[in-house]
């Protein structure tokens, strides 16, 4: 049976169906869900195998990009949510998505009892909106389910303006290296990241964290819209290509869902 996948909507959010768009191309039946619906009881996340929480502006990004939604998911969703993720089943959160989960503590979810590093994630160092493709690079030694089959470089759009992650100290960042939660890097052919490679200006390059059971994935850039060929800006000069780029990160995840 195909795997039951919750997109979940909030005011603002405005790359849902492209999410689940992708994730129908992946093999999962897609439900698109306001979060009011879910904090109500209507519909129970425990229901489903894996969760997306797309991009866009909820809320407007009023008081910060992503912090209300955030809101949303410690005072409403906390529970299922926590539950959600113990259980080992997929989470995604893509760009706007991506912020909601660091700001509500999912990521970089450390579970040990240690203290918990300071990761969050600002405006870009550009100081401006930042929308073009970019390579990324998956990091071997994570254990993201959502990278696992990712070897080679791959090509994805951003588009945002508060993407760059910052943590509060060397040591922080040291510890997201030895745990293996970092698990895209943005990636220029020349070597180093640095502007324009890396869009934001992120410490060490970072584009996406994973948690430490590796089930939960938070990204800067937009997978759901690297999934056709032709959504490529060199699709009509370049080799065909069986796919979009971004489809790896989908298949892996909905893959993963359906094993459970």
């Amino acid at each position: 049976m195909k795997p039951r996948v919750l997109v979940l909507r909030a005011p603002g959010i405005n790359r849902d169906n492209d999410a689940a768009f992708a994730c129908e191309l992946a093999g999962a039946r897609v439900d698109l869900v306001h979060v009011n619906r879910v904090a109500a009881g209507d519909v129970r996340l425990a229901n489903y195998a894996m969760l997306v929480v797309p991009g866009g502006f909820s809320y407007g990004d009023h008081l910060g990009a992503g912090r209300l939604l955030a809101v949303d998911l410690i005072h409403r969703l906390g529970e299922p949510l926590r539950a959600f993720v113990a259980d080992a089943r997929p989470v995604i959160g893509i760009c706007n998505g991506f912020q909601v989960l660091v700001k509500a503590g999912v990521l970089p979810g450390w579970q040990d009892g240690a203290a918990r590093p300071a990761v969050t994630l600002t405006d870009n160092h550009s100081g401006r909106f930042e929308c073009r493709w970019v390579q990324l690079q998956a990091d071997a030694s994570s254990p993201c389910i959502f990278t696992r089959t990712i070897s080679q470089p791959i090509e994805v759009p951003v588009a945002h303006g508060e993407g760059r992650i910052a943590v509060s100290d060397d040591a922080a960042l040291a510890r997201l290296r030895s745990a293996g939660l970092i698990a895209l890097r943005y990636h220029s052919p020349a070597g180093s990241a640095a502007y324009p490679a890396n869009p934001n200006g992120s410490v060490d390059a970072i584009a996406g964290l994973t948690n430490p059971a590796g089930n939960v994935l938070g990204l800067m850039p937009h997978p759901e819209n690297a999934i056709l060929p032709h959504q490529h800006p060199r699709w009509t000069r370049e080799a065909p290509r069986q796919e979009g780029d971004g489809m790896a990160i989908f298949r892996n995840a909905v893959q993963y869902a359906a094993s459970l």
